[in-house]
Order: structure tokens, then sequence, then C-alpha cells
């Protein structure tokens, strides 16, 4: 014998829709988290930085760091007024800082800037090594030999460049290598408009 479908009033067909109730809210915040995760660029990840001054931590030189003769210098906040810096945070076993090094040196070329070194947690003679091997684009080299000064800077990890306007503020923040894609179409775009 065949039953009836049933009513709104409680019987099993209503109660089915009860039941799955939950299991479609939680599939509908999972695809939302795993667009969230994924959906957008990684490089893009905001700083709670952006706008305020770049962090007064001095930072000391590269040990034996030497360029046309003369010591390249730590880390100086002062630095940072009356110029457009960009500064990464490297480290010679970053394989990522490796393919970013060969950009960074070209881009060092553009006298309206700076570009400012923070070596992360690495060896004063893997990093020296490091940057006889692809060139120095750094004027300034600062040791973070505890990873304290990159904690004040809000960096993630490394590769992590930064852009700081004349003011000293920080204008932008780029998570992960500097590649030759988002060099033109990201970096320098935000370069240009610090130099506005």
């Amino acid at each position: 014998m065949m039953r009836a479908p049933a009513s709104s009033d409680g019987s099993p067909r209503s109660r089915r829709w009860v039941v799955a109730l939950p299991l479609i809210g939680f599939i509908a915040v999972a695809a939302l988290f795993l667009v969230r995760l994924y959906g957008g660029d990684p490089s893009k990840i905001p700083s709670a930085l952006i706008g305020r001054p770049a962090p007064q931590t001095a930072l000391p030189p590269l040990p034996g760091l030497v360029q046309n003769g003369a010591a390249v210098p730590g880390l100086d906040p002062a630095a940072f007024k009356g110029k457009v810096s960009v500064v990464n945070v490297w480290a010679s076993w970053c394989v990522p800082c490796h393919e970013e090094a060969p950009l960074l040196t070209a881009l060092a070329r553009d006298t309206r800037l700076q570009i400012v070194g923070i070596n992360y947690k690495d060896s004063a003679e893997n990093a020296r090594r490091f940057l006889g091997r692809y060139g120095n684009p750094f004027s300034m080299v600062g040791v973070d030999s505890n990873g304290r000064g990159s904690i004040e800077w809000g960096v993630y990890g490394v590769p992590e460049t930064f852009v700081v306007g004349r003011e000293g503020t920080i204008l932008y923040k780029m998570v992960g290598p500097v590649t030759p894609a988002n060099l033109d179409t990201v970096l320098k775009v935000e370069i240009e408009k610090a130099l506005r």
C-alpha cells in the first residue's frame, strides 16, 4: 500500500527540510570561506600600517658589507624623510628572494627612490654572499637577526616589500616576491603614486 505525500503539518516531508537546513547552511559558509581564502591575490593582503608612519626601529648594519669602498649603513628610520623608499624584507635562505633579487637590482637604477633592505634571521656570511651573487640594490641594509624589527613592520614572512612615501608613511605593502608581472603592473604603479 502506498502512502500519500505528507503535508506541511509536521509530517515526514516537512521534517526532511528542517534536517537539511543545517547542512545547507554549512555548505554555504564553507563556500564563502573558500572563495575568500583562494579568490584573491595573496600579495594584496591588507596591512594595518598603511597610512601610518614607518616603524622607528633602527637596525644595525650587515657586518662587512661594503659598496663603492664604504660600509653600507644599517636601517635608520630618519632616512625615510624626504625620499620615496622601497623597503624589502629578504633572506638568503628564502627561495623567492633569489628570484626577485635581479628585479630589485634593476629597480635600484631609478635614482628617484632608495631601496632599503631588512635582512631577516640570516647569517652575515650568507647575506653577503647573496648580495655578491645578485648585486646589492640597497642603500641601507638593516640586520633583523631575531625578527623583532620585522614584527614591527607587520611582516608575515619573507619576502615582503613596502613603499614608504616622502613623509615617512607606509603607502603600500606587497606580500610575496616581486615578479616580472607584478613589478610593472603593481609595484611600479605604487611607486609612481608615491613620487607624485
